[in-house]
């Protein structure tokens, strides 16, 4: 078995003894916390009900709910936090796992991305392979959003569920962002390499990188040795990822043990509908990308596919496409991929190319909608697919970031925003597919532009 292989077997194997373990931990020894944490929940919802069917609001009785729904509140938050506390050494695996990925990525994508850049040469070149990326960029995540409305319009899940809907003045503690194009714009342009890299915005390290690499160019002789420099750089942060991977099966083992110990298997009971509708319209996501990869990359596309078992594997168990970048990288350019695409084009889909998220955006905006029994036409439905394709682009790195597009979105279409609460408790499992969702899309989009730039090589291995 070879070292990848191995690899992605152990990090397959830790994936089904974390879901094992979290459900023996949650049958036996969270049974009782996610008993009280349910009651509160119920006791809240129960409250909230009472509140909303009382008129006069200076009554004794509606002070006397207030009262108890505070309480009610202060006993989940106990019990989440007692929950929280003893989920902490499976946690923690996860978290040292997902803060060495961020470590690396900020240094990895300036170093590559200059190198690529001075090597590309001269500003037209650059300008022609960002045309051809944000081209395939653009009609992917429209892909994504039309599969979306079209998935949730057949199966429509939330008349067919009919779940208990929570009250339209509900809390669901995600505050939308309004994001407006002067924001995203200034946004993109960093004030501080330090503070871009600190925080690790990728588009701004990408905006820096893109005039440093140029300038780079620009300078002729003088730049060699900063080529030079800067790939030795990429070369020791690539070899620092290898290290960084082999701790991979552990944090897939702690995230999977936490998020089954938390909900539960019987979340996929009550949700199973939900679920297996969207990982269908996923699925269909998969093929039918696969398929347009097929058609620009003929049988190599499966070759590529087979390079990204590892990278999906990681990004679905910790639900982060993040943790999956570096191997991203490293599997395209062993695929043939030149380095000055990889590194060009893969930053880039980081913020414009989120083909899971998009779907789901859709998907779960109008299955609220649905839950709701709010009726939305056809041009309506067309308008929020347009909202979402511009409000998304804008929000990468927020936490949450899709439920947060989600919330603002909604609410100009007067469906309660409350509705964020029948997906709240899911999102987790939903985030795992939308992750390895990214890590397909954005492989396919740098193999396809690497391909329209007639620069895929024959594989390396």
């Amino acid at each position: 078995m070879s070292k990848n292989n191995r690899l992605t077997f152990f990090i397959f194997l830790a994936l089904i003894l974390g879901v094992a373990l979290g459900y023996y931990l949650n049958v036996n020894s969270f049974k009782d916390y996610n008993g009280e944490i349910t009651k509160a929940e119920a006791r809240v919802k129960g409250i909230e009900v009472k509140l909303l069917n009382l008129k006069d609001t200076t009554v004794v009785q509606y002070a006397e709910l207030n009262i108890q729904k505070v309480a009610a509140q202060k006993a989940r938050a106990e019990a989440e936090k007692v929950r929280e506390k003893k989920l902490e050494p499976l946690t923690l695996l996860s978290d040292i796992f997902l803060r060495l990925i961020k470590m690396i990525v900020a240094p990895l994508v300036f170093s590559t991305l200059v190198v690529g850049v001075a090597k590309v040469g001269d500003i037209k070149a650059v300008g022609r392979i960002g045309g051809k990326t944000m081209l395939w960029f653009m009609s992917a995540s429209l892909l994504s959003l039309v599969l979306g409305m079209i998935m949730v319009n057949i199966f429509k899940p939330g008349e067919a569920m009919n779940l208990p809907l929570p009250p339209s003045n509900a809390d669901t503690g995600i505050h939308k962002v309004a994001v407006s194009l002067k924001d995203f714009i200034s946004h993109i342009v960093p004030k501080s390499m330090t503070e871009a890299m600190a925080t690790n915005e990728i588009l701004q390290i990408v905006v820096f990188s893109l005039f440093f690499g140029v300038a780079t160019a620009a300078i002729g002789e003088k730049g060699q040795l900063i080529i030079k420099f800067f790939d030795a750089v990429a070369h020791v942060i690539l070899k620092v990822t290898g290290y960084v991977m082999n701790f991979a099966p552990f944090a897939v083992f702690g995230a999977m043990a936490a998020i089954v110990a938390k909900q539960g298997l019987s979340v996929l009971s009550t949700y199973a509908l939900f679920i297996g509708e969207f990982y269908s319209s996923m699925l269909l996501l998969w093929i039918l990308l696969i398929f347009i990869g097929f058609a620009i990359l003929k049988k190599r596309v499966f070759n590529l596919m087979n390079r990204m078992k590892e990278p999906v594997l990681v990004a679905f168990s910790t639900a982060s496409s993040e943790a999956a970048y570096p191997k991203t990288m490293l599997q395209l350019e062993r695929f043939g991929c030149k380095e000055k695409i990889v590194s060009f084009v893969l930053p880039l889909g980081y913020s414009f190319n989120l083909d899971g998220s998009m779907l789901y955006m859709t998907f779960a905006s109008l299955f609220i909608a649905q839950s709701y029994g709010i009726h939305l036409s056809f041009e309506q439905q067309i308008s929020m697919l347009l909202i979402l394709m511009l409000t998304s682009k804008g929000i990468a790195g927020v936490p949450r970031a899709s439920l947060v597009v989600i919330a603002g979105t909604i609410a100009s279409f007067n469906i309660p925003e409350a509705g964020l609460a029948l997906l709240i408790g899911i999102d987790p499992l939903l985030d795992m597919g939308r992750s390895a969702t990214n890590v397909i899309g954005n492989s396919i989009a740098t193999a396809v532009v690497s391909k329209w730039e007639g620069e895929l090589s024959e594989p390396l291995d």
